[in-house]
């Protein structure tokens, strides 16, 4: 390789790097292993970490049952190694997943058109936003101080580069439900959109279709953002929003430290032009067999850059994939059902603790620690082996002895009740 590139040694090769930055040391490793004791290393690594801990976080990322099917489809090679679907006459398959995903986003949220799915939901909602401005013309956007922290912290970048103005509104105290006097004070002529999540950051279900109500009052598009896309199962879709942004993780993608997951975004067919990321349509070959294909792609790399919608120039369509398989494995029915077993165990948990909220809440909720330390609490839970909950200080100061807690259906009893002892058992903080 040093003989191709005209080079006489590695430093040479590498002498573009500043002198601080080059490793001057071999690396930290052992001596060479064979594959079978690399292998065992790490199965006995990850057995530590992982085997038999019962979780109970929430906030955005959930521990939900993967169907074995998902992965028996996901691991064909047609769909585990294809790129992207440019050539359509090829390409059949993924676009025809593709177009069944959007079919179904579109019956969960009550919407006219879904795209192909976006990177994440964090980057759903800033783009959702940008979609509002382009149709309202203006740039002023109103979001919740109930829409996950992450997602807001996503969009104020987005929106310093974007010349977008970000301004929040407030919760009430008591019922953790976004203050709708509050909205109403702050929305003006220049609002482009109001966002609101639900079930919110705090679990709690908030009512979409009276936050819509103000915002179209004003002139201003509403955004319902979820995370929890489970909750899609048995709550009411946000059909009264103009634009729906969220996250499916839940849908048969594991929390895999982070990532990768898929977002989505759904709107009304008057918006399906402004609307970013790909979106596959159906039509006919030249035999008149019905066949799929990208449509209105207005993006960086089809049309001129100032004429695009969104730097987003692919889609997650494998975990997208994941994500139809789920659905069409639960069903309308089995999706329900799923969701009030999510339903029915957080609110066991949460009778045997203290909420912090009088909202009506899903899947997780806030809990009062009684003035102890959620550290402490989810130190004990640790040494169990279980997985305690959020604590939310660092977002949320006034909410210093409160804790975002979780329960899915593969939730135990024998956890909540030792996660209930916990917080009973715990000595003061000092």
């Amino acid at each position: 390789m040093l003989a191709a590139c005209g080079f006489q040694s590695a430093d040479e090769l590498f002498a573009h790097l500043p002198e601080d930055l080059r490793l001057k040391t071999p690396l930290a490793l052992a001596p060479g292993a064979s594959e079978f004791d690399i292998v065992d290393y790490f199965r006995a690594r990850a057995s530590e970490n992982s085997n038999g801990y019962a979780s109970f976080l929430g906030a955005g990322v959930y521990a939900h049952y993967r169907p074995v099917m998902v992965d028996t489809v996901v691991s064909r090679g047609e769909f585990l190694t294809s790129y992207t679907p440019y050539q359509a006459e090829i390409s059949q398959g993924t676009l025809t997943t593709i177009f069944e995903f959007q079919t179904m986003i579109c019956q969960l949220t009550g919407m006219d058109v879904a795209n192909a799915s976006m990177y994440d939901g964090s980057t759903a909602v800033p783009e959702a936003a940008l979609m509002a401005a382009r149709i309202t013309g203006r740039h002023r956007i109103l979001t919740s101080g109930t829409v996950h922290p992450e997602y807001r912290e996503v969009l104020a970048t987005y929106g310093r580069h974007g010349q977008l103005s970000i301004a929040e509104f407030g919760f009430l105290a008591d019922s953790g439900t976004i203050d709708l006097q509050d909205l109403e004070r702050k929305l003006n002529d220049e609002t482009a959109a109001v966002i609101v999540q639900s079930p919110n950051f705090f679990g709690i279900v908030e009512d979409v279709r009276a936050a819509a109500a103000l915002a179209h009052k004003r002139g201003a598009l509403l955004i319902a953002v979820f995370t929890e896309a489970v909750s899609l199962g048995i709550l009411q879709p946000p059909a009264d929003a103009d634009i729906v942004a969220g996250e499916l993780q839940s849908f048969a993608t594991a929390p895999s430290y982070g990532g990768p997951y898929a977002g989505i975004i759904a709107t009304k067919e008057r918006f399906i032009r402004q609307m970013p990321g790909r979106l596959v349509g159906e039509t006919s070959d030249s035999r008149g067999n019905r066949a799929f294909c990208l449509t209105l792609a207005t993006r960086e790399q089809h049309i001129r850059r100032e004429k695009a919608t969104s730097n987003i120039c692919t889609n997650q369509a494998l975990i997208a994939l994941m994500a139809t398989v789920f659905m069409s494995v639960y069903g309308k029915q089995g999706l329900r059902e799923l969701a009030e077993q999510n339903l029915a165990k957080a609110h066991y948990l949460s009778s045997q603790l203290k909420p912090r909220f009088t909202g009506p809440f899903f899947n997780e909720f806030v809990a009062s620690t009684n003035g102890r330390s959620p550290d402490e609490i989810n130190r004990s839970l640790l040494r169990k082996k279980i997985i305690g909950g959020l604590a939310l200080d660092k977002w949320y100061p006034e909410l210093k002895n409160c804790m975002l807690l979780c329960a899915t259906e593969m939730t135990r009893r024998e956890h909540m009740d030792e996660v209930a002892r916990a917080f009973e058992n715990v000595p003061q903080a000092a």
